[in-house]
């Protein structure tokens, strides 16, 4: 069984309904790359996708944006393509206008509970629940809930969107060890074959000593600039009778990031300086400008915007 697991798309940051300022959004950055993310779901290339939650960029969003998130998932369910998807931390552990998430193919983890799906003659259990506060403490209960009178499989896979002990994030590399918020590696089941999650924007695999293996897509665009420097994509993963098979990180498209910083801005030169310094960077760059010191009253929002062309400017 060929499962494609993609997490953390934040759809709608930076795409508001009606905007003030015209000038390039960022939100169609993460509908493009979610859409990218499924291209091997829509080859046939896969047997089932798990989206490992934060769909969303928050949970108080307009119908409109709710349906336009959903409906790839859908269309993928329609098509019998089965789809999982886990509520996260920014739709506060339930999907907004879940009436719109109704389909026999996309099965919600709205609650803990375990679906069993069968393939490529492998059976495998995929068991979930949505974000949950104050894990530490409540995984166990959350996992017997999910767990009970759950059928036999071949493999097991855990779906959640939570920080778990080990996991690393910013450019300082900060790894979460304790907290109300952090799941102890030593609670993760150990009958399961893998464990995947959303939540940490930065891909990466934990290997817990004694325990299944942890996969974190990441996010499939930088959210800001403490991920500036790391790479986004997805996994496609497989699983055999014996449990996860091999798996590969398939990276995306994400704008490059770049921060421009500048001491004391003569206010007759500045315009030209930081004109030449924003066209340095790549043409679809988001670029941070970083000024110590006063920034000259010509540096205006409108006039970073008439020297973008294509890329997003703002102060940082």
């Amino acid at each position: 069984m060929r499962v494609l697991f993609v997490s953390d798309t934040h759809l709608g940051l930076d795409l508001p309904t009606r905007p003030r300022v015209v000038r390039r959004r960022r939100g169609h950055d993460f509908f493009e790359n979610f859409d990218r993310a499924l291209e091997p779901a829509r080859g046939g290339d896969v047997d089932v996708v798990v989206h490992g939650g934060d769909l969303l960029y928050r949970s108080r969003v307009p119908a409109w944006l709710a349906e336009a998130a959903l409906a790839p998932l859908k269309r993928l369910a329609a098509s019998g393509m089965p789809v999982l998807l886990v509520p996260g931390n920014h739709e506060r552990g339930r999907m907004p206008y879940p009436l719109l998430a109704l389909h026999e193919g996309l099965h919600l983890f709205d609650r803990p509970r375990t679906v069993v799906l069968e393939a490529r003659g492998v059976r495998a259990a995929f068991i979930g629940f949505p974000y949950t506060w104050g894990i530490r403490h409540r995984f166990q209960d959350v996992l017997a809930a999910a767990t009970r009178n759950m059928p036999s499989a071949d493999a097991r896979v855990l779906c959640i969107h939570q920080c778990i002990e080990g996991a690393t994030c910013g450019p300082g590399n900060f790894t979460f060890r304790t907290g109300a918020d952090v799941i102890r590696t030593a609670d993760l089941p150990r009958g399961a074959a893998v464990t995947l999650s959303g939540h940490i924007h930065r891909h990466q695999v934990l290997r817990p000593a004694g325990r299944p293996p942890v996969i974190y897509a990441g996010s499939v665009e930088r959210t800001s600039f403490a991920e500036a420097r790391e790479t986004k994509g997805y996994v496609v993963l497989e699983l055999t009778r014996s449990g996860l098979g091999a798996f590969e990180f398939r990276p995306l498209p994400a704008r490059p990031m770049v921060t421009l910083s500048f001491t004391d801005l003569d206010g007759v030169e500045a315009h030209g300086r930081v004109a030449a310094a924003i066209e340095s960077t790549p043409a679809d760059a988001v670029v941070r400008l970083q000024v110590r010191g006063v920034v000259p009253a010509t540096l205006t929002a409108a006039a970073l915007r008439a020297i973008a062309g294509r890329r997003n400017v703002a102060h940082g």
